[in-house]
């Protein structure tokens, strides 16, 4: 076995320890891969079930990761998102299934309890970033992430949808079907965490620095003060992405986060149009515009799933997940 397949190995073994991405990083700076490894697995310290998901070989890691139809994909590897793998806090494994487009991506995101307005805006956009050529990437959220999905793929391109769970672990439950829809057209569903991960809500605000990551531009349709979409905007700009942002009404609380981000230097946008046309000063022309008929608004709504119940959200969560991690890879250095 050369040294390049032992490193790969304890790199896939590491990732499905399923640590806060800090950790991991951490580890991995102050231990080296193998070091981190071997930590788990002999620190009496380290709770039980990280040692025990160490302690299973890369080999048969790769037999499961082959029964639920999942592939992985390292850091530095071809199929690794360009745009992301140049971030030093990027994902040093991508679990994937289907395959993660070559188009240019555009992040579109928001709030889960969005209006019927938001939802409509989010579709359009995801139809026009489509027909322009390009590839939605979103949480899979309910609310303006769907919508910006099924836009999308209406318009026949490609996407990516990152989880904060594992990829056999679907949430929200429902987005089952979307998930599939995203796969069958030539696009993607990806997660740092190995199956069989909870959507714990600590885990989702490291997984918005991968949405922004790996896009080219992010886009934010409607958002409050508190939830994973400012918290999408802020990876974006510590990474030197381009953020678009819809006004709204300032007396609307799904529209206070958008209206503070442009007050504070976010390029707002209003139709498709205008957004395509901002985006294409970031991507380059599009090649041929499509010319498309436009959709009612309740044929549209239509297409969205349950759009109005938000169910649980983990904005609060998402909000209070660096507090909350350390107590969780108890045993871990710092």
């Amino acid at each position: 076995m050369t040294a390049t397949t032992e490193q790969r190995n304890d790199r896939l073994r590491l990732a499905f320890a399923g640590l806060h991405p800090q950790r991991s990083l951490a580890l991995r700076d102050r231990l080296g891969v193998a070091g981190a490894v071997r930590h788990l697995e002999r620190n009496s310290k380290v709770p039980p079930p990280l040692r025990d998901a160490v302690a299973v070989s890369a080999v048969e890691r790769r037999r499961e990761l082959a029964v639920r139809g999942c592939d992985v994909v390292f850091k530095g590897d071809a199929g690794y998102p360009p745009h992301l793998d140049v971030l030093p806090d990027a994902p040093d494994v991508l679990f994937v299934r289907g395959e993660v487009p070559s188009i240019p991506l555009v992040a579109v995101v928001g709030t889960r309890s969005c209006t019927a307005y938001g939802r409509s805006v989010a579709y359009d956009y995801g139809v026009a970033i489509g027909e322009a050529g390009w590839g939605v990437i979103s949480g899979l959220a309910r609310g303006i992430d769907a919508a910006a999905h099924r836009g999308n793929l209406a318009a026949g391109t490609p996407g990516v949808a990152v989880l904060g769970c594992g990829l056999d672990v679907v949430y929200p439950k429902e987005h089952a079907p979307l998930v599939d829809g995203l796969i069958e057209a030539g696009g993607a569903v990806v997660s740092e965490y190995p199956p069989g991960t909870r959507p714990d809500g600590w885990r989702f605000p490291p997984r918005n620095r991968i949405i922004s990551g790996a896009a080219r531009a992010v886009v934010i349709v409607e958002a409050g003060m508190r939830g994973g979409a400012l918290i999408t905007a802020r990876y974006a700009m510590e990474q030197g992405r381009p953020v678009f942002v819809l006004p709204g009404d300032i007396t609307r609380p799904t529209s206070e986060g958008c209206n503070r981000l442009i007050r504070d230097g976010a390029h707002p946008v209003l139709d498709a149009g205008d957004l395509v046309e901002e985006l294409e000063l970031v991507l380059g022309p599009v090649e041929q515009p499509v010319v498309r008929e436009s959709v009612e608004g309740n044929e549209r709504d239509r297409e969205v799933v349950d759009g109005e119940r938000c169910g649980e959200d983990h904005s609060d969560g998402e909000c209070r997940a660096d507090r909350r991690h350390r107590d969780v890879d108890g045993g871990l250095p710092p």
